[in-house]
């Protein structure tokens, strides 16, 4: 069975879903996966990076900027970009062009072809997040889309799990360009197992170039919006730099001076509570949005403003790093969520918006945290985090994503 483009009086997708609903789902869950260890990799190996491509740490960090910025611009005209073509075809081409963003990332001989490798990232990344978080209603309905989109958006935290923590073990065993051959060989994988498993998705309705903007009329979309922002920025602010706080690479700050490997044990048990975050909280997210999120960005705000003393031993840090982990594991779910509640009818449309201010906020807040991190250390970058994020929780707390 194949969709149609057809919409119902009030613009809602009323087309058929295909009758095997969780192969898809789980295919769209790997694209997420491999977006985000593609664009977060650096995470875990600037300081042998910066090394090799003779580039401070923050400068490195910087490449997670020119991805976010691309990645941002892109995702939010992606819908109108794309036009008429089928969403699975679009998908499969661009997942290919990670794959070679990723092979020039590689076997870049300096950071300028490093940053010409990211810059590529950036448009493939921006039209796949600009098509993926819409793809969830399509793929499943009524009772299934809140575990669904929670499948879906697993990737998210399951690439701190097995993605960021294994590149940063091949670089410590081979070296960090093996991290990124290893992204560019599951950007191939992932395009066949998405041609093989997706069903036909053909546009559904017109989207124009002002529709993502039109969405913020809606008050709940807005404030969602602005609750996003925040708390992206103020994870991506911290948890970018959270390796040389870790080793205590970088001036001004306490560091547990942990070695590589303990850095990548650290960075696995961040990822693996990470996902238990998302089952957890991803579930809730699709009745309670704004439960799911005090809860996340209390954890949050709380873990960002520890870390900077829970130094010396594993026996510290782990404990933060799990909170960290677990609170941030159910924050993509649970604004997706808030958004789509609030304008249900506009699923594609504030699924672009919130793309764009995700990837954004990733830029920004690495380039935020680049700038404090090289003029003052690493406890001012994570004091930063935890304040931004901690105006996200008090703005959660006086909205709401309806009236």
């Amino acid at each position: 069975m194949t969709e149609t483009s057809v919409r119902g009086a009030h613009g809602v997708d009323t087309a058929p879903r295909p009758p095997h609903r969780w192969a898809p789902v789980l295919a769209v869950g790997l694209v997420t996966f491999t977006l985000v260890s593609s664009e977060m990799m650096p995470v875990g190996l600037l300081p042998p990076m910066s090394h090799d491509l003779g580039v401070t740490d923050g400068c490195t960090g910087l490449s997670l900027t020119i991805t976010g910025l691309i990645a941002a611009a892109l995702s939010l005209f992606a819908p109108a970009l794309v036009g008429r073509r089928d969403r699975r075809t679009v998908l499969v081409g661009f997942l290919l062009l990670l794959a070679l963003a990723n092979a020039l990332c590689a076997a870049a001989p300096d950071f300028t072809v490093f940053a010409a490798g990211r810059v590529l990232l950036g448009g493939a990344l921006g039209v796949a997040w600009g098509l993926v978080p819409g793809l969830g209603p399509r793929l499943a309905d009524g009772p299934r889309l809140a575990l669904a989109m929670t499948l879906i958006f697993s990737g998210v935290s399951i690439a701190s799990v097995i993605g960021v923590p294994l590149g940063t073990y091949l670089a410590a065993l081979v070296d960090w360009r093996a991290a990124f051959w290893m992204l560019a060989a599951l950007g191939v994988v992932c395009a066949a197992v998405l041609a093989g498993t997706l069903p036909p998705l053909p546009a559904v309705g017109r989207v124009r170039a002002a529709g993502p903007f039109g969405a913020l009329r809606h008050r709940g979309v807005a404030t969602g919006i602005a609750v996003t922002a925040l708390v992206v920025l103020g994870h991506f602010t911290g948890y970018t730099y959270v390796r040389p706080a870790l080793e205590g690479a970088a001036g001004g700050g306490h560091g547990a001076g942990l070695t590589g490997g303990a850095v990548a044990g650290c960075l696995l048990v961040y990822g693996l509570a990470g996902t238990l975050g998302n089952f957890t909280v991803g579930p809730l997210s699709g009745s309670r949005p704004r439960a799911a999120l005090l809860l996340a960005l209390a954890g949050i705000a709380l873990a960002a403003l520890l870390l900077p003393r829970a130094t010396g031993a594993l026996v510290t840090v782990l404990p933060v790093l799990v909170l960290w982990g677990f609170s941030y594991g159910g924050v993509s779910v649970a604004t997706q969520a808030w958004v789509r509640i609030a304008a249900p009818a506009e699923a594609e449309a504030t699924a672009a918006c919130w793309a764009c201010v995700f990837n954004a906020c990733i830029a920004l807040g690495s380039l935020v945290g680049g700038l404090v991190v090289d003029r003052a250390g690493t406890d001012p970058v994570l004091l930063t985090a935890a304040g931004t994020v901690t105006a996200g929780l008090l703005l959660t707390a006086l909205s709401r994503p309806r009236r």
